[in-house]
């Protein structure tokens, strides 16, 4: 799916999420060969924000994707934001709400760093899980 042309993935993560280890160390090694592996592709982009430079300005909005094609015609388009819960998962298609979370995601991609930089810390993280 993502070698198609109208497919286009961009993923935000925070850098605690490379050092909290969920599972074996081969796990987590193998998780982030992934993310590096994606972040080379040409229709995906991989950012993280690094632990240095602070809180995202963004708030603490948790987790969430946007799901959704951008299209000129309105009728077109459709976005809808994805939250995962406890114990279900939730769907907002209201106008507004999906716009907040936009922004929101716009001010998280401006924050994080460049994909040079982030396939430094990556690899960094990546390191870790040698040992």
């Amino acid at each position: 799916m993502l070698d198609r042309a109208d497919m286009r993935l961009w993923i935000v993560l925070d850098q605690a999420v490379l050092r909290r280890q969920v599972g074996s160390a081969k796990t987590m090694a193998d998780q982030i060969d992934h993310l590096l592996d994606l972040s080379r592709r040409p229709r995906v982009t991989v950012q993280v924000l690094p632990n240095t430079w602070g809180a995202p300005a963004a708030g603490s909005g948790g987790h969430f994707l946007i799901l959704g094609r951008e299209h000129p015609d309105p009728m077109q388009a459709m976005s809808v934001v994805y939250l995962e819960l406890h114990r279900r998962g939730m769907y907002l298609d209201d106008p507004a709400e999906v716009a907040e979370y936009h922004e929101m995601f716009h001010s998280l991609r401006t924050q994080a760093a460049d994909s040079g930089q982030t396939r430094d810390l990556l690899t960094q993280a990546r390191s870790e899980y040698d040992a």
